[in-house]
């Protein structure tokens, strides 16, 4: 184990995910990838391909919009399925509805075109988003709602509870209503764990957010492969969720879950196949179906969709604290090497961004190489020289403009140029903020990775940028973040 244990011991006591690498996950050693974007996407488990396999060679399934055998059987396995998301979350049927989506973009956006935004009510989002979750200001801007961004420290990422509280003030107006009158005051967004810095936001949050009027959108892709989210706990209205970076496969199935009374107040712009009762031509009429139906535009992905069941009773099996306990090792033991990384002249190579302890942070790790001239070694370059290597990690901003725009210190008044640019490249908008890069390199960590993975990482690391002087030479043009 590489001297690991001696500093984080913990992580000797997770040898059983050493045996699921050798065999469940055996394909990365025998192909010879070091696999570092966790956060970006889960691995499968032979275990989860093989179940799937079985599944469709020992039954028929058909269309779940009909009472017929073949229709009945998918209908049975995706409501099993919606019961086990519930059972895995803590979440009580009576409390809360589950509805497919393909991604949890797909469910975000499901919210933001049906929720009510109103003149008296805003859009509070942390700076600290996914472009996924950024696009809801334009359907509030479209319903006359404001939108407001809570900002976070450069130093370390993080957002202050008291700016937090500040920033969902009660809308203009609020006050001057009647209790019995006064509006929702709208909806805050924001992500259980960051994508870009591994920040984890605090849950508490959304009870402070619930007593100021507003509704709250947790965004807990990043957050539930290595965490458990207890809805009994923590009441959030929604809850977005992409099922493959939990647990790698089936692709192309995500999850809204949302309480029952909030359900009833969105108002869906759009109605399609499988959401409405009974539907008209002759007049323009249409009654949409109850519950999650109404929401779940025409058939569900129900080939795939019981794949998830038996993800979470995969990951359940093998125990998500072992998993985290695991993570949380690599990640400090990770951060600790990138740090003791140096040039001869014993210069740093390295700057990392976020907190560089474990206190409330996951998996993954953004960082920049900085070049025996003290220049940031640009992104591009990291990608390809790791590719040749057989690593996959990520570069760039991870569509997380708010995060980025911290990290450099870009300001309001900087980016009001673009205003003027709609046919910019990204190229010209990293000239017009003034950044030394398109981002930065992420490394992430999951149930298969180990200590090895990080060492050879290091080790590429080392040999690869320790002591040079980068170019931009013949890099190619970014098409985008």
């Amino acid at each position: 184990m590489s001297g690991i244990t001696e500093t984080y011991p913990e992580y000797g006591s997770t040898n059983q995910l050493d045996i699921l690498r050798a065999t469940q996950y055996d394909y990365l050693d025998r192909q010879n990838h070091i696999y570092l974007d966790y956060t970006g996407a889960g691995l499968a488990a032979r275990a989860q391909l093989r179940a799937h396999h079985a599944r469709l060679d020992g039954a028929t399934y058909g269309n779940p919009h009909s009472e017929n055998p073949t229709s009945r059987s998918a209908t049975d396995l995706v409501e099993q399925a919606r019961n086990r998301v519930l059972s895995y979350l803590n979440a009580s049927p009576e409390e809360y509805q589950v509805i497919f989506t393909l991604n949890a973009t797909g469910a975000a956006k499901l919210v933001g075109e049906a929720y009510p935004f109103a003149k008296n009510s805003r859009l509070v989002l942390t700076s600290d988003n996914h472009n996924s979750l950024n696009g809801l200001r334009e359907y509030a801007r479209r319903g006359g709602a404001g939108t407001k961004y809570v900002h976070m420290r450069q130093k370390d990422l993080r957002t202050d509870t008291e700016a937090v509280i500040k920033c969902l003030g009660h809308p203009i107006g609020w006050r001057r209503l009647r209790p019995s009158s006064r509006r929702r005051s709208g909806l805050f967004v924001y992500p259980a764990q960051s994508n870009f810095s591994g920040v984890r936001h605090p849950l508490s949050w959304i009870k402070v957010a619930q007593d100021l009027g507003y509704d709250v959108l947790l965004d807990a892709a990043a957050y539930l492969p290595t965490s458990s989210l207890d809805l009994s706990t923590v009441n959030p209205t929604f809850v977005i969720v992409s099922w493959y970076k939990v647990f790698g496969f089936p692709t192309g199935v995500g999850c809204l879950i949302a309480r029952r009374d909030a359900l009833v107040r969105l108002a869906r712009p759009y109605f399609a196949g499988g959401t409405v009762k009974a539907a008209t031509v002759a007049v323009p009429w249409h009654a949409l179906t109850s519950g999650e139906a109404a929401f779940e535009d025409g058939t569900v992905n129900y080939l795939s969709i019981p794949d998830v069941h038996f993800g979470l009773d995969w990951i359940s099996d093998i125990g998500i604290e072992l998993i985290g306990t695991r993570v949380r090792c690599l990640t400090a033991w990770f951060m600790d090497s990138l740090l003791d990384l140096r040039h001869s002249d014993g210069s740093q190579m390295v700057i990392l961004y976020g907190p560089r302890d474990m206190e409330a942070r996951g998996g993954t790790v953004a960082f920049n190489f900085i070049d025996a001239e003290g220049k940031i070694v640009d992104e591009r370059l990291v990608a390809l020289e790791s590719s040749r290597e057989r690593i996959s990690l990520r570069t760039g901003c991870f569509c997380n403009p708010g995060v980025g725009e911290t990290v450099f210190g870009v300001s309001a008044k900087t980016l009001k140029h673009l205003a003027h640019q709609q046919e910019a490249t990204f190229d010209d908008f990293l000239r017009i903020a003034h950044l030394p890069s398109g981002g930065a390199v992420r490394v992430s960590f999951g149930i298969a990775s180990t200590v090895e993975d990080a060492e050879y990482f290091i080790s590429f690391a080392s040999k690869t940028y320790k002591d040079r002087v980068t170019t931009t030479d013949r890099l190619k043009p970014r098409l985008g973040c």
